[in-house]
């Protein structure tokens, strides 16, 4: 049965969610379509250059993607604290980089004299603005109208291109994050089209790699890793990112019956057995919720829910 948005994504539950889309009709999304003979290879550019410019407009950050041939995943971080610390011209700005500007904003704008209830209504339309700036389903109906336009246009069809609305599952816990980020990272590889990470295109981990050889600790749109949380730590992602490429690399192997037995440091920290977090990783897209028994429980009062449907990670 549908559940409503709310349910599903709200911050005050979690900032982290695991969102997909997947293409309605049999020709593809992206790649080379062997029944029809015609490549869509170039789409996968469309998607991610879409994708990295709405981060830098929207107090949304991308933790880890991956554009597949029919679908593509993401794993997104709500920056509410950033939405919050944008003034009012920062606002307008980023929210008409992608959107008409009304005539009263464009007075506000440019310095105009309003009246009170002008002025009253510029500012209600500024803060649905910054809620939408953090606003998970605005990012992803931004993304996937822009795609299914574009795509359309390529095809000379008119009609639906993806399937309903987005799939999201809540990522309650840090166990829950990185699983879904390994999960994200190394689609490609479980498909069989790459054998490794690093030759896994149109993903975030390929991203963070070519970084790396350019000694640069995070690229451009990404949400950057902060090392263990602590209070004086800057936002970012709970884990040292060369803990995560070790995890995420040992996964890879591990999958294939190859490589080291040695226990990535991230696991210990994680407190997840090596049979947990594959089995994890192997089945992370069931349900809406990922995360611990006790994150899901302290979670439902917040949801007003009495159970969920997801991925329950036991403790080691």
């Amino acid at each position: 049965m549908t559940k409503a948005r709310a349910s599903l994504v709200n911050l005050a539950a979690t900032p982290y969610y695991h969102c997909v889309s997947r293409c309605v009709r049999r020709s593809f999304l992206c790649g080379y379509d062997a029944q029809s003979q015609k490549s869509y290879e170039h789409r996968r550019a469309w998607i991610e250059t879409r994708l990295l410019t709405l981060a830098k407009a929207f107090c949304i950050d991308i933790c880890a993607y991956a554009i597949m041939s029919n679908h593509y995943h993401v794993v997104l971080h709500i920056n509410a604290k950033a939405a919050q610390s944008l003034t009012n011209i920062d606002v307008i700005d980023r929210w008409l980089a992608f959107h008409q500007t009304p005539v009263l904003i464009q007075r506000f704008r440019q310095g105009e004299s309003l009246s009170k209830s002008e002025y009253k209504a510029c500012c209600r339309i500024i803060e649905s603005w910054r809620e939408r700036l953090m606003s998970v389903s605005w990012f992803m109906k931004l993304l996937n109208q822009y795609i299914s336009a574009q795509a359309n246009r390529e095809d000379q069809c008119t009609g639906h291109f993806w399937e309903g609305r987005f799939k999201s599952q809540a990522l309650l816990d840090d166990k829950a994050l990185a699983a879904a980020m390994a999960y994200v990272d190394l689609n490609p590889v479980r498909a069989g089209i790459a054998k490794q990470p690093k030759h896994s295109n149109y993903t975030s981990i390929k991203k963070r790699l070519e970084s790396l050889e350019q000694n640069k600790a995070t690229p451009a749109g990404l949400f950057a890793f902060a090392g263990n949380p602590r209070k004086s730590m800057p936002d970012g992602i709970p884990f040292r990112l060369m803990d995560y490429l070790a995890l995420v690399e040992w996964t890879c192997y591990k999958g294939q019956d190859a490589g080291s037995n040695q226990r990535p440091p991230l696991l210990t920290q994680l407190n997840m057995s090596s049979e947990t977090w594959l089995a994890t990783c192997d089945h992370l897209e069931c349900g809406n919720v990922v995360g611990s028994l006790s994150s899901i429980q302290a979670v439902l009062p917040t949801l007003g829910l009495k159970r969920m449907t997801g991925v329950m990670i036991p403790n080691r």
